[in-house]
């Protein structure tokens, strides 16, 4: 009994020297940031933290050590430049803090880019809008930093553009993610995009190969099947096919209807019924007078 007592203390000494798992899915929409708590973990608390252009991180006031998972952050607007900042969020207990976890933009708004997400043949195409006010007002000097990736991979930077850019050069069938920040002197401003997937289909090279073969093999195909069938259809059905293409012989009824009681009639006795004379012999006609 003492042995299992010892070793469940020891089993949760060894677990409370353990940080907490982070947080996940963490994300902001219009300054209202949430995320998915960590699970199973008991007395868990978060702390919110922002900056806006370099790598000091201050805590968000009014999301500091809660144990709720969500938390409205728009007190860091009139902090940051511009009125971009950029949040993560990490799990706190007794002590043991958790990696942060930064957050993403749902969606499109001042502070984070707004772009499309296009699969093509062995590529990417990532199109992006400059209809927001950032764009507007500092003209060639704000970009976009694209980040891709296979899903579940480590997202990798491909380059910081103004406009619409297609990555080349992936592998088919395989689902591919981009992310999209704006870029502001190379510095980053605001929270990045959630990341959006999309699979890579296989080229249409293949799809041309087997168009191919079903233009030569199907006609192949068809006459070896059609051909003896044909064939027998002619030599052993003859008989049926003359039946099939003789015509109605049958005189209907109203046919002799014009000729009124002046038709002479067809007779339809056999010779059997016909009385004859018979003819002994035959005398020249001069001879007869």
């Amino acid at each position: 009994m003492f042995f299992y007592v010892l070793c469940v203390l020891l089993a949760v000494q060894a677990l409370s020297d353990v940080p907490p798992a982070s947080p996940q899915d963490v994300h902001v929409d219009n300054w209202q940031l949430t995320w998915r708590p960590v699970p199973e973990e008991e007395k868990v608390t978060y702390m919110v933290t922002y900056t806006y252009s370099s790598d000091e991180w201050k805590s968000v006031p009014a999301c500091a050590n809660i144990s709720s998972n969500s938390c409205n952050v728009i007190s860091t607007k009139a902090e940051g430049e511009h009125r971009c900042v950029m949040l993560r969020v990490r799990a706190e207990r007794r002590g043991l803090t958790s990696t942060p976890v930064k957050a993403c933009s749902q969606h499109g708004d001042s502070c984070s880019p707004d772009f499309r997400l296009t699969a093509g043949p062995n590529s990417l195409a990532v199109h992006l809008s400059r209809n927001h006010s950032l764009p507007r007002e500092h003209g060639e000097h704000l970009k976009h930093r694209v980040c891709y990736g296979k899903e579940g991979e480590p997202m990798q930077k491909y380059a910081d553009v103004l406009s619409s850019v297609t990555i080349p050069d992936l592998q088919e069938g395989q689902r591919y993610c981009a992310q999209v920040q704006y870029i502001h002197f190379d510095s980053p401003l605001g929270p990045a995009t959630c990341t959006r997937c999309e699979v890579i289909p296989k080229s249409r090279k293949y799809s041309k190969q087997l168009e191919v073969i079903f233009a030569v093999v199907l006609p192949v195909v068809a006459l070896l099947v059609l051909l003896p069938g044909i064939a027998y259809f002619f030599i052993f059905q003859r008989e049926r096919i003359k039946q099939w293409l003789r015509p109605p012989y049958q005189i209907p009824s109203s046919f002799l209807e014009p000729f009124g009681e002046n038709y002479i009639p067809i007779s339809n006795r056999s010779h059997s019924e016909e009385h004859c004379h018979v003819i002994c012999a035959i005398s020249p006609e001069d001879l007869r007078e």
